[in-house]
């Protein structure tokens, strides 16, 4: 039933949420937040906020006590908590069982083998040691990718070893796994949403382009630069990910294209994404609608592209600042026909931190990274003159 007083419980209150409530204002949706940070990103925007810790089983139980629905914009939550939640009638989206095996990234490669769903080649291990006994044996062969099995986000968690130095330079602690360096001809992802009747929509292809330092995605494309095979063989993947899953929501699926033209899945993340950000000014539905039609077992909307192209630019702070956000040459960007500027309204900037986006839609991809380019060159993320770092 398309209620407008159910209240919904978000765990998470960061960009995500942010964006996922004003999308639910729009419908006069109730959204209620749970966040460590005062003043956090969706709390600007959210019917009520609560302080409290997201990860902590009983931060999370007086948070959904008269809550009817609950979800999440971070998948790093106390899923014993939402179990407890769901025996007490508690709708909750998407599952505890399912959260368990995406946020530890060793038992999501375990699901893919199980499943037969392609990924590169894969060990656990129970820590560094015994990947580094694996590596100086020749068990395991450089380069290599070593990823912490979880906590890991934002290109943190994830480490590229090449050679034997590396091993006491960027050999990360903790239970881990290593996986084959794949060879890789572009790295595209695609989102799936699923609704409790098990209908399902996928959104376009898109095409990403990481930051050399931050390990983020720099350029975002849609559509992704793919043969129309290739992205209906991804969007096919994604379905097949999601419905395997069992996920209702939404799921960012993300995978490798190699030079053979295999598609091979990396990793996946339940809730709105960062490659997802463009749907807002670009699609016909939303991710972030998307998202709330599944949970709110809603008909799935169209996730087709009402423009040409579109291109996603992360708006990351600058390196070498630290402080109150201050933001250089939007005014020239937005003069600009087709830029839409998202701020997320964090206060602080820091290196690399992701503090808005930015969405040009255009006539064709070539226009749309050409605007990009320019916004990329012209709008900076700084600090306040008087907290610069390394003065």
């Amino acid at each position: 039933m398309f209620s407008t007083t159910k209240k919904i419980g978000i765990l998470g209150g960061g960009q995500l949420g942010k964006m996922l409530c004003l999308a639910a204002a729009n419908w006069d949706f109730k959204t209620y937040i749970l966040d460590p940070t005062p003043g956090c990103p969706a709390s600007q925007v959210c019917t009520e906020s609560t302080i409290g810790d997201f990860n902590h089983y009983d931060d999370v139980m007086a948070f959904g006590l008269d809550k009817d629905l609950i979800t999440i914009e971070i998948e790093h939550v106390n899923t014993d908590a939402l179990r407890a939640l769901q025996r007490m009638g508690k709708i909750v989206h998407p599952s505890p069982d399912v959260l368990d095996i995406i946020k530890d990234k060793g038992l999501q490669k375990l699901f893919y083998q199980k499943n037969g769903i392609p990924t590169a080649d894969f060990e656990l291990f129970d820590d560094e040691n015994a990947l580094r006994e694996a590596i100086v044996s020749g068990r395991w062969p450089l380069p290599l990718v070593q990823k912490t099995r979880t906590a890991g986000y934002d290109g943190k968690g994830v480490a590229v070893l090449r050679t034997l130095q590396d091993l006491e330079t960027k050999l990360l602690p903790g239970p881990c796994l290593a996986e084959v360096l794949a060879d890789i001809q572009v790295e595209i992802a695609v989102i799936a949403a699923q609704n409790p009747a098990g209908d399902v929509a996928v959104f376009p292809a898109v095409e990403m382009d990481f930051h050399p330092e931050a390990n983020l995605v720099e350029f975002l494309l849609c559509p992704a630069r793919v043969s129309s095979l290739v992205e209906a063989e991804a969007e096919a993947l994604a379905e097949r990910v999601i419905r395997t899953l069992h996920l209702c929501g939404l799921l960012a699926v993300e995978m490798f294209l190699t030079p053979a033209g295999e598609l091979l899945v990396n990793e996946c993340a339940p809730r709105p994404h960062n490659s997802g950000h463009h749907t807002i000014d670009s699609a016909i539905t939303s991710q972030f609608e998307q998202h709330l039609r599944a949970i709110m077992d809603l008909p799935l909307g169209a996730g087709t592209q009402k423009v040409a192209a579109a291109v996603m630019i992360n708006l990351l702070g600058e390196a070498g600042h630290k402080g109150p956000v201050h933001y250089e040459g939007a005014a020239q960007c937005l003069a600009l026909e087709g830029v839409h500027l998202h701020l997320y309204g964090k206060a602080l900037t820091s290196p690399f931190r992701k503090m808005g986006h930015a969405t040009i839609t255009a006539d064709s991809v070539e226009l749309a990274i050409k605007k990009a380019d320019f916004v990329k060159h012209h709008l900076k993320v700084v600090a306040m003159e008087p907290l610069l770092l390394n003065r």
